[in-house]
């Protein structure tokens, strides 16, 4: 995806959705809900196989995502705030719940993301943090 397209349109997303994805070892997206597909902009065969960074919005810090990926490879849970982009150039905002998959080993076989709608008050407070 281009971020050439942007175009500064807040997509909404309902109070009572649950966005969800799973990735394989290197990120790249493995399962998508419909509610996902819906807000992007898109159809399975745009993103399975792709690397979930296809819906990073530029204003994200890099660091975040470097935080990120440190904690969920320790297995640990993770709790963020994320812009992410449409395949129509507009965004929206999750509070995103990130970790790791485990075989029955303990082993990690891929990751999993449940995202809920941001509060928006908090919104605010995170967009001059992540400037």
């Amino acid at each position: 995806m281009t971020t050439n397209l942007l175009n500064n349109q807040q997509k909404e997303i309902s109070d009572e959705a649950f966005i969800t994805t799973k990735t394989d070892l290197k990120g790249r997206i493995t399962y998508a809900n419909s509610y996902f597909l819906e807000i992007v902009n898109a159809k399975n065969s745009d993103l399975i196989g792709k690397s979930h960074n296809i819906v990073r919005h530029p204003d994200m810090p890099k660091y975040v995502f470097k935080l990120l990926w440190d904690r969920i490879q320790r297995k640990e849970e993770v709790f963020a705030f994320v812009k992410n982009i449409t395949f129509d150039g507009g965004y929206y905002w999750v509070f995103a719940n990130v970790t790791s998959s485990l075989d029955e080993n303990g082993n990690i076989i891929g990751y999993y993301s449940v995202r809920r709608k941001a509060n928006p008050k908090a919104v605010e407070k995170i967009i001059p943090i992540y400037q």
